[in-house]
């Protein structure tokens, strides 16, 4: 399968591990053990019980008759927002907290964006009773304020990032400083297929589940397992990668991904990576990121916290270099517009982050006889006082 991770980590030219010598240990560490616990019987089988029993998985793959009759064709969202924790977040954490916990670690740290994973990773290390901290951006606590309050409600630690633009790729920088200074009873839960190998390879493998549903739900219901095109929104890119995982070297299925163009790629307020990114390494791995002249790497901006990061994931920058998938951008205003359009036509009210996904419909040519999967990849809870404001 030419889309998945060589033995070292590459898709294509990005990925790898450029990690300082401090870091080795831990990195290599995980490399050596993660494919043997994830393979191992009693790895599935608990994995597979949590999905079913504790997230509630299988999501539902529903078909939005309304938004389909706007659009003149089939869309089906696949409903990642069901899930406990309200994202598509705790099929990772469930799965690494399983990996540390084989490994003996006893203290998780974690970053967080829209604080979505740091409430999964909360969650899941108050299930196994493990010592929880989040580093998260100064800037992203106050505006996802409920979430903050969820991870302190589970028994986590939230820190904040207070350099830089104050966000993830900030909150980051401070896992990874942490990481380094306990390298021994710390394991690194990080929450998108980025970061050095093997991260970005073993969260798409736990994300891989939504694909997998989606293949039996839609030879359920239209007689065909894989759909013409797949909308998933990309930040790092996780819920993206989990969206396409199985369809990767399927070429009968157009894989669209989503960025947040923020107030548009023409501003210095966007997030559109692959759009004003270039080659470079963030966070340990070859990839496509936005940086200046002098290869420092820019402030990101978004309305939506989860895309507000400067990379994306080395999945994705090859999926983007090769043209397996398509690259899309949504505004800030086209993100919302879709969010209150989701919400009136099908009473679902969609994270921020899926709202961008959901605003490709615009921008893409639809046939009346195409089946449309949108990945719903969070619940916007979250982002209700984004939504008011706007509305007012």
């Amino acid at each position: 399968m030419k889309y998945q991770a060589t033995e070292n980590g590459f898709y294509g030219e990005f990925g790898g591990a450029f990690i300082p010598e401090m870091l080795y240990h831990n990195v290599q560490e995980l490399k050596e053990n993660y494919l043997k616990i994830i393979d191992s019987e009693v790895f599935q089988k608990e994995f597979k019980n949590l999905l079913k029993d504790y997230v509630g998985r299988p999501t539902p793959l529903y078909f939005a008759k309304r938004l389909s009759k706007k659009y003149q064709t089939n869309i089906f969202l696949k409903r990642e927002d069901l899930n406990h924790t309200g994202a598509h977040k705790i099929n990772n954490t469930i799965g690494q907290i399983l990996v540390a916990k084989q490994m003996g670690k006893k203290r998780i740290i974690a970053e967080t964006g829209a604080g979505q994973h740091g409430v999964a990773t909360a969650t899941v290390c108050a299930l196994m009773n493990l010592e929880c901290i989040v580093y998260m951006g100064e800037i992203d606590i106050k505006r996802q304020a409920p979430n903050v309050a969820r991870m302190k409600m589970l028994g986590a630690t939230v820190r904040p990032a207070t350099s830089g633009s104050k966000t993830l790729k900030d909150a980051t920088n401070e896992a990874i400083r942490d990481w380094i200074a306990n390298p021994q009873d710390t394991y690194y839960l990080i929450g998108s297929v980025v970061g050095p190998h093997p991260y970005p390879d073993m969260v798409a493998r736990f994300q891989a589940i939504i694909s997998k549903e989606m293949k039996a739900q839609l030879l359920e219901k239209t007689g065909r397992d894989y759909p013409d095109k797949i909308i998933a929104c990309v930040g790092g890119g996780s819920n993206a990668a989990g969206a396409f995982y199985h369809y990767l070297d399927n070429t009968k299925v157009e894989l669209i991904a989503v960025e947040a163009n923020g107030l548009g790629v023409q501003t210095n307020k966007t997030a559109a990576t692959t759009q004003v990114g270039n080659q470079g390494i963030i966070h340990g791995s070859m990839t496509l990121l936005m940086q200046n002249k002098e290869g420092q790497i820019t402030e990101p901006y978004s309305i939506s916290a989860g895309l507000d990061y400067p990379g994306v994931g080395p999945l994705h920058a090859h999926l983007f270099k090769s043209k397996r998938a398509g690259f899309l951008g949504a505004t800030d205003k086209e993100a919302l517009d879709a969010a209150f359009e989701l919400t009136k036509l099908e009473g679902i009210i969609p994270a921020l982050e899926s709202a961008h996904a959901l605003a490709a419909l615009n921008k893409i040519t639809c046939n009346a006889n195409e089946n449309i999967v949108v990945n719903l990849s969070g619940r916007g809870d979250k982002d209700m006082e984004t939504f008011m404001s706007y509305e007012l």
